[in-house]
């Protein structure tokens, strides 16, 4: 059977829905060539002209085939796997000829429907899913009842998919969940976000141009200031001169605090960033549970955070930290490449000569920073070779990370044991959800200083050159704003206020959606009653559950069918039947329509002429010609309208 024009239209446009979100993750190629193909395929329907030749289609697949492998150099895992995809779907439109190419085409849009949330389980994403199974669906419907409108196409969709919630109910809710997405291979199943084990200048300025969200926090009680939120991160202890690396932390002398106070509690939920680590306030006091604390007071998890995860914990906003030190980790926290930066060591070695303590020295640098002329920015110039002399004594123009790691290396010339600490600062308050978003816009570097009697303790450098960082936000730290995306400027109030309502929204979306993990769906389960959940009892409990919607979608569509059938005709007269009975007048088993009439008229002459009227319209509709419309209307009214 050849194709309707309409069908290929909708066919290629079903291929078209699924397709396009993709094209932001597809190489720019690749993209353009699916165009031209839907647009080939357009053309050739339009036209009626013939499709091309199965060795032109194949030679076109070959070498779409092989470009993909020569661009990711291999031919498995996610990216590869999702653009081979999107290349073969786009190709099968062009040798559509029978039903059977389009039923496969059918499935293959609902298959390709699943690789959409590869990149994003957002709400948008979402809702444009369920535009596409608007489409999908009534394409399927027209290949398999070709002579249906649009209108009951599109209501039997809609009836189908309604039908199908149910089911979905209750698979999501008792179908063993599996920590972690199901697809993508070692190589590319995951993306590394935020943060990452180093920083060199320029890596925080280039995080901070981004508005993806790190995290989110919602505080016990009251939240702390804006310049108590230091979310910690990596702590760095190594630098070759232009890079700071972590280097090799233990667990196995964890960190001491004492005179700790301001204990503050709050949950976070954490987006994947593909890393180990955990962000919390400095300094934890309790961990999330399988959690572990380093030495250096940094929180990791036991596997790399590859999905949203929800934990709680509590901090100490004051404390004393490894007041005791060991010396090894002392003698760690004061090493400096040799022959780099001679200037920033003179510099640095003067102020110990001029001051006994090293409170002394940090507070010295400060001053340094605070009255030198030093200002802070998103572009801030190359560096060389000897990177701390050339922006202390030359350009004076940086970012965090660069005040973070010039401090650092004045610090550990002078003697003074310290160390550079990434992570986040602050936070903007929605207070539609009532929590914090922190993105990574608000990535942050700072140091810490190892001061004897009160242990590490914390020193942001970039305070002293721009107090407005800490205190309100990046955009009111940066003189010229323009390198910020807009939303990180200073957007119109509708806009902001836009903004905080869709992320509450998702953040609800994430709680309940997306966040529903093992650990929750154990917790909603125990609560529902199912006790010592396991996955044999998910699934005993799922596959009766199911069973139990069909058999009663089964029974609906049975009664259904049966009202369907039956005659109007006679369910109007045992209508009129039983309310003579009601009456205290039944029809005799045996009695016929017309002699019941003429009983009910002996027994109740006053009714007679409705009655034997009534009874003579059963019997010309019943047995006579197949009843009109008309016929028939009248023949209910006057059993309504009927009175003893």
């Amino acid at each position: 059977m050849k194709l309707s024009s309409a069908l290929v239209h909708s066919l290629t446009l079903c291929i078209f829905m699924v397709t396009l979100p993709h094209a932001e993750h597809l190489p720019l190629w690749i993209t353009g060539l699916c165009a031209m193909l839907l647009l080939w395929r357009v053309y050739l329907t339009q036209t009626n002209s013939a499709l091309p030749k199965r060795w032109l289609l194949f030679l076109i697949t070959l070498t779409g085939v092989a470009a993909i492998a020569a661009h990711y150099h291999t031919l498995f895992g996610r990216e590869v796997g999702v653009t081979l995809l999107m290349l073969l779907a786009v190709l099968k439109l062009l040798e559509l000829r029978a039903q059977r190419d389009a039923m496969g085409l059918i499935y293959l849009a609902c298959f390709v429907i699943i690789t959409n949330f590869f990149y994003s389980q957002s709400i948008p994403t979402a809702l444009f899913m369920c535009a596409t199974l608007l489409v999908i669906v009534p394409t399927w419907l027209r290949i398999q009842a070709p002579s249906l409108n649009l209108k009951p196409q599109a209501r039997i969709a809609g009836t189908l998919l309604l039908q199908a919630l149910p089911l979905m109910l209750l698979l999501f809710i008792l179908f063993p969940r599996v920590q972690g997405p199901l697809w993508g291979l070692p190589q590319d199943a995951y993306n590394s976000t935020g943060l990452s084990d180093s920083m060199s200048p320029g890596s925080l300025s280039k995080l901070s141009l981004s508005e993806a969200v790190a995290f989110r926090v919602s505080y016990a009680d009251k939240a702390p200031r804006r310049d108590q939120m230091y979310w910690r991160g990596p702590v760095l202890w190594n630098y070759d001169g232009r890079t700071w690396t972590r280097g090799t932390t233990g667990y196995s002398n964890p960190p001491r605090f004492t005179d700790t106070g301001q204990n503050i509690s709050y949950s976070v939920i954490l987006e994947p960033h593909n890393k180990r680590w955990l962000y919390g306030l400095d300094t934890a006091a309790t961990l999330p549970n399988g959690a572990r604390m380093s030495t250096d007071f940094q929180l990791f998890s036991a596997e790399p955070v590859n999905a949203r995860i929800r934990y709680e914990m509590s901090s100490n906003l004051s404390y004393h930290a490894n007041v005791d030190e060991s010396p090894s980790q002392l003698h760690r926290a004061t090493g400096i490449p040799a022959r780099l930066n001679p200037r920033t060591i003179e510099l640095a070695q003067s102020w110990r000569s001029a001051h006994s303590s090293d409170q002394e020295v940090v507070d010295t640098a400060l001053r340094y920073f605070n009255q030198q002329n030093f200002s802070y920015t998103l572009e801030p110039p190359l560096l060389g070779e000897n990177s701390v002399d050339e922006f202390l004594f030359g350009e004076r123009k940086g970012f965090c990370e660069h005040y973070a790691s010039a401090f650092v290396y004045l610090m550990r010339a002078a003697g003074i044991p310290s160390r550079v600490v990434t992570g986040y600062l602050g936070g903007e308050f929605n207070a539609l959800g009532n929590y914090y978003i922190v993105r990574q816009s608000d990535a942050h570097a700072w140091a810490e200083v190892w001061l004897a009697g009160q242990g590490w303790v914390r020193v942001d450098p970039t305070a002293a050159i721009a107090p407005e960082r800490v205190a309100r936000n990046l955009a009111a730290s940066l003189k010229d704003n323009a390198a910020l995306p807009f939303m990180a400027r200073n957007p119109p109030q509708w806009m902001s206020k836009l903004r905080l309502n869709l992320d509450a929204w998702s953040n609800q979306w994430n709680l309940w959606v997306l966040g529903y993990n093992p650990e929750r769906q154990f917790a909603l389960l125990t609560r529902l009653g199912m006790e010592d959940v396991s996955w044999q009892k998910m699934a005993r409990n799922l596959m009766l559950g199911l069973a139990l919607c069909i058999a009663a979608y089964a029974l609906f569509m049975f009664k259904h069918q049966l009202q369907r059938h039956r005659d109007p005709v006679q369910t109007t007269w045992l209508k009129f039947c039983a309310r003579l009975a009601k009456a205290g007048l039944p029809r005799a088993g045996h009695e016929g329509a017309r002699d019941y009439a003429e009983r009910i008229a002996q027994a109740r002459p006053a009714a007679a002429a409705s009655v034997r009227d009534i009874a003579a319209r059963y019997v010309s509709l019943r047995y006579g010609r197949m009843p009109g419309t008309a016929e028939l209307i009248a023949f209910k009214d006057a059993v309504r309208m009927f009175k003893l």
